[in-house]
């Protein structure tokens, strides 16, 4: 679905079914990966991902904090998902990201072999899921998950990382808040994230 369709697909929420929502200036847009502490130390420390972060593996990032929140249980679901990073990539390597990509479920209006061919031909793969609320439930609009593999990890590497911030203190002190169902100062707690219109079709 491209991006004009997606802003006519209107939920409940008067939100976009699809819509890229992030926290971006005009040189970088802020993305979420979640580690083990011996990755996330050592990425601290160099300003981007070294050893023993991996580059042959799909790393996938998420602009989206709450549902960074979801997929890592504010830090306390496991030991490889304990650390929250903040990443701020480059705005043109996440708009290569999007112009190099697929869905990551077959296109119905390719032949398997045509989809497998097209997939391994393309380094990124995308992936639309609920949005969550604070609470962790699904909501009724969705956000974007972006698979990096092939090329596209040491791109993300080398090039398009410019700062990494460790946010799993700000994880904390949310969840802390939820649970104590102070909602409201949870909320005021959240980075804020604007609605990104990308310059090639998702």
């Amino acid at each position: 679905m491209g991006a004009g369709h997606a802003a006519a697909a209107q939920t409940a929420s008067g939100l976009p079914y699809r819509q890229i929502r992030a926290v971006y200036d005009d040189a970088t847009i802020r993305v979420y990966q979640a580690f083990n502490d011996q990755i996330a130390d050592a990425a601290l420390a160099a300003g981007r991902f070294v050893a023993p972060f991996s580059r042959s593996r799909m790393t996938w990032i998420k602009p989206s904090f709450r549902w960074m929140m979801y997929r890592a249980g504010w830090g306390y679901k496991d030991d490889n998902q304990r650390r929250i990073l903040a990443i701020d990539i480059r705005r043109d390597g996440f708009e290569w990201a999007l112009a190099n990509s697929c869905s990551s479920h077959p296109d119905p209006a390719m032949t398997p072999q045509q989809w497998q061919r097209h997939r391994d031909a393309t380094p990124v793969r995308i992936q639309w899921d609920p949005e969550r609320s604070l609470r962790l439930g699904p909501l009724d609009h969705r956000s974007i998950q972006i698979g990096l593999g092939g090329e596209a990890v040491p791109r993300y590497i080398d090039e398009w990382t410019q700062r990494i911030e460790d946010v799993t203190p700000l994880a904390h002190r949310v969840h802390g808040l939820v649970q104590a169902d102070r909602l409201e100062e949870a909320a005021a707690l959240l980075p804020i994230e604007r609605p990104y219109l990308p310059q090639t079709e998702v």
